[in-house]
């Protein structure tokens, strides 16, 4: 008999039709001897909705406030799931993040899971139960309710499967599985049988928005071995885990594209030692999240500075860097929203010489414009015009031989 933990998206329970698909999903894998510990996110545009109900009666919205509101939709969740499961006679408990010990530091809107306690979901899976828990939350280091920002569900299932060591973290949403590119923007990506904890952690960083970067790093740190799969369907999905690629596999395993970045440049900043630091340092601690950077080569003792960030934080940025900028005694900045990061993600690069060179030449036999390049071990991103993008990650796929030969159609990936 194993634990399994398994995490449902918003679509996954948007609606009753679909809450009781997946209360028959949770009891099909309780009749096969399985434990089964369920995370789910809010119903479906929940969280979109409660975000707009907040912005109609307030324009400052407090960040405790503002948690206290949007765990209330995955709380909705938990309920009804629960209730479904009662009809078909399998019991099960519900509880929030708070109460199965999910301890976060204080940072609302953007929490970080310092511990897992757990202690009430084994007392329950010892009773017989099926423990279903809200996602996206927990409680500080401050007993305040927090959130734990974009794909907060996925990092409670993975966080909960490693505190209780349970056999495997599935991951259902409404896709099949991770693709060696977003499907809406390249008809041809097909669907990846496995891969490796490194070349997901890219890929998730790079954009992918399949799962989240914190949920794949609990689940390398633990080894949790994770199986994204659609709630939709039987079909087995993508496994996730720390085995190597196989020597036959492909040297690239995806292209993975973002337009949720911006760009910005603070431009004739004095060259001299700490100017970066003075820049950056107050960036990190408004907890914006810097991508690429790129540093001209000094001229007449000034240089330029380009950084990549989250758009959302786009207007808290402007503020910080037109503060230093004047202290600095840089000559200005400029910002670009309208760009695109194209990555290429494939652990056979460690190994392989010449990718770069590859990518860089189908860039430019298809006029598509480097604006900035970022490079680790398994992976490449460029960044270009925002309207480049389909032509070259198309142009890309179709070069590192990742087309599968058949157009598939998949709905938007979730958020959550």
């Amino acid at each position: 008999m194993a634990l399994i933990v398994q995490k449902y998206g918003g679509t996954s329970v948007a609606d009753p039709e679909r809450m009781r698909a997946v209360a028959e999903h949770i009891a099909f894998t309780k009749r096969h001897g399985h434990d089964v510990v369920v995370v789910v996110s809010a119903m479906g545009k929940t969280t979109d909705t409660l975000i707009q109900l907040a912005n109609d009666v307030s324009g400052t919205l407090p960040g405790r406030e503002m948690d206290m509101l949007l765990t209330t939709g995955e709380r909705i969740s938990m309920s009804l799931l629960c209730m479904a499961r009662a009809d078909s006679g399998i019991e099960a408990v519900s509880f929030t993040g708070s109460q199965v010990g999910i301890i976060t530091d204080t940072a609302h809107g953007k929490a970080k899971i310092l511990e897992v306690k757990g202690d009430r979901v084994r007392a329950a899976l010892a009773e017989g139960q099926v423990c279903v828990v809200a996602g996206f939350q927990g409680v500080s280091t401050d007993k305040e309710i927090t959130t734990l920002g974009r794909g907060g569900s996925d990092t409670t299932a993975v966080a909960l499967a490693a505190a209780l060591e349970a056999d495997s973290c599935e991951i259902y949403t409404d896709v099949t599985g991770v693709f060696s590119a977003d499907p809406r923007i390249v008809p041809q990506a097909r669907k990846l049988a496995h891969i490796n904890f490194d070349e997901m952690l890219e890929m998730a960083g790079a954009g992918s928005k399949v799962l989240a970067l914190r949920s794949v790093e609990f689940a390398r740190n633990h080894n949790v071995p994770l199986h994204v799969r659609s709630s939709f369907t039987w079909e087995p999905g993508t496994w996730i885990t720390s085995q190597e690629p196989k020597m036959e596999e492909p040297i690239i395993s995806g292209v993975v594209t973002d337009i949720t970045e911006a760009k910005m440049t603070v431009v004739a900043v004095p060259d001299r030692p700490g100017v970066s630091a003075t820049l950056f340092e107050p960036l990190a601690a408004a907890n914006i999240n810097v991508d690429m950077i790129v540093q001209n080569t000094g001229h007449e003792g000034t240089t330029d500075i380009s950084f990549t960030m989250p758009k959302a934080d786009l207007a808290t940025a402007e503020a910080i860097v037109a503060r230093v900028a004047g202290e600095i005694g840089a000559k200005g900045f400029e910002h670009d929203a309208n760009i695109a990061k194209i990555s290429l993600v494939g652990a056979g690069m460690k190994t392989s010489p010449g990718i770069a060179a590859k990518m860089f030449r189908t860039l430019a036999d298809e006029g598509v414009n480097i604006e900035m390049i970022s490079t680790s071990t398994i992976r490449i991103s460029v960044v270009t015009a925002a309207t480049d993008l389909e032509r070259a990650s198309r142009a890309l796929h179709t070069a590192f031989g990742l087309d599968s030969g058949q157009s598939y159609s998949a709905p938007l990936p979730e958020r959550k």
